[in-house]
């Protein structure tokens, strides 16, 4: 009977703990099952970039960068109501306080904001959210470990030198307009 007794109180703690609060990880596991939605993960390897041709500071930059997830949802007029829906479940997730606006750029209900989650000088995730009615949204989550304002910014001038291998980009053609 102990025993019993001992079990349910740690079954009862263990699904108390769980967080059943919608996080961005979830959201991506979840919408990419979903033929509505293009996911596309990518490693810094896309770059193709020789560490050799890197100053010391570009390659402290990529050294802080592990990933990017970037997930896509493409709108045409049989799908708006959806769109709202999708849209508006990234916006909630998004009100977390552990998001940190960083900047808005917007005109009504389209736009597009970049969020971060850590401290200013210790930051693990960036997160780029872009919508607009016509077009659908995208959500891009730059993962790394201890990031800063300025490695992005240096991440950005290591793009220029970068040959990327746009074949891993290929999912996301069907969402640009021809």
């Amino acid at each position: 009977m102990k025993k019993v007794a001992l079990l349910a109180i740690g079954l009862s703690l263990t699904l108390m703990s769980c967080n059943s609060e919608p996080t961005l990880q979830k959201y991506f596991v979840e919408s990419t099952e979903s033929k509505d939605f293009i996911a596309v993960d990518l490693s810094t390897r896309i770059l193709q970039l020789k560490k050799t041709e890197l100053s010391p500071e570009e390659n402290k930059a990529l050294e802080t960068l592990e990933k990017m997830n970037i997930l896509a949802f493409k709108s045409d007029s049989t799908n708006l109501k959806q769109f709202e829906t999708e849209r508006a479940k990234v916006q909630t997730i998004l009100k977390d306080p552990k998001y940190q606006e960083l900047m808005k750029v917007s005109s009504g209900k389209e736009g597009g904001a970049i969020y971060f989650v850590g401290e200013d000088n210790a930051i693990d995730e960036f997160v780029l959210f872009a919508n607009k009615k016509e077009a659908g949204f995208a959500v891009v989550r730059v993962l790394g470990d201890d990031m800063n304002p300025a490695s992005i910014m240096t991440m950005l001038s290591i793009l220029k030198k970068s040959n990327i291998d746009l074949e891993q980009l290929k999912p996301l053609q069907a969402m640009v307009p021809q």
